[in-house]
């Protein structure tokens, strides 16, 4: 069984030192209600009592119910101060901004509630001298899916090394609230949107071929393999010409 006492106190240390590197007072981060930004939610409380939670409802229904009482449930049971910054209005002026310059495709407008959410925060963390922290797991970050720029953008990142799975047990372990650990897990892009529908694959067979468990079905590890070969430019650092 794992130690999650000493993996607390290993993150909790990782994350002051952070802070202190960057001589930073405190720590926002996106609150969506979901499993990932919880447990980094629990951990920087931990590390940091000056830690913000933003909610930030953006156009699908599901941001404005059972996603804002999750983070709002989770905000409440383990004391951290939460603010909500509504962005649908802003979302429609920019669509509407860009319809000028050219075509927006549904897939580039599915991004950009994220890049959004990743500008608001850096704004208040800025005007507040906080560090913004990455709410990503390894499971997701190997098939790039999260936003260039949006939610693959941030300071530090305490959970980077837990897949799905290791994120849920370790959410357990803090009892957060059972509707979070319950729920699909879903970027809440789109309406009914879930990760694993939009990828055709499970994270349960992530989790199973990145651990080293299991070899999933040739055209499941294919389609893996292929989602984490095309995402490689999300991961690297931005190609900066050098003579």
């Amino acid at each position: 069984m794992r130690d999650y006492e000493r993996e607390t106190t290993l993150r909790v240390e990782y994350i002051r030192s952070c802070l202190a590197a960057a001589h930073a007072a405190g720590i926002v981060f996106g609150n969506s209600g979901g499993k990932d930004c919880a447990l980094v939610g629990i951990l920087c409380k931990r590390a940091c009592d000056n830690t913000v939670s933003v909610m930030m409802p953006c156009s699908s229904k599901q941001n404005y119910g059972q996603d804002l009482d999750d983070a709002r449930a989770l905000c409440e049971k383990f004391g951290i101060e939460n603010r909500t910054v509504d962005l649908t209005a802003v979302k429609e002026a920019h669509l509407a901004a860009l319809a000028a310059a050219g075509n927006v495709t549904a897939d580039a407008e599915k991004n950009l509630a994220p890049r959004l959410r990743m500008a608001s925060l850096y704004t208040l963390a800025q005007s507040e001298n906080r560090l913004v922290a990455g709410t990503g797991n390894r499971s997701e970050r190997h098939l790039g899916y999260f936003t260039k720029h949006g939610d693959g953008a941030f300071d530090f990142n305490p959970i980077a090394d837990l897949t799905v799975r290791e994120v849920y047990e370790f959410l357990a372990y803090f009892d957060a609230p059972k509707s979070i650990r319950e729920k699909a897990p879903s970027a809440g892009l789109f309406e009914g949107q879930t990760d694993e529908q939009e990828m055709g694959i499970t994270y349960a067979e992530v989790d199973a071929y990145l651990l080293g468990e299991a070899t999933p079905p040739p055209e499941t590890k294919e389609k893996i393999d292929r989602m984490h070969s095309v995402s490689a430019h999300k991961r690297a650092a931005p190609n900066l010409y050098e003579e």
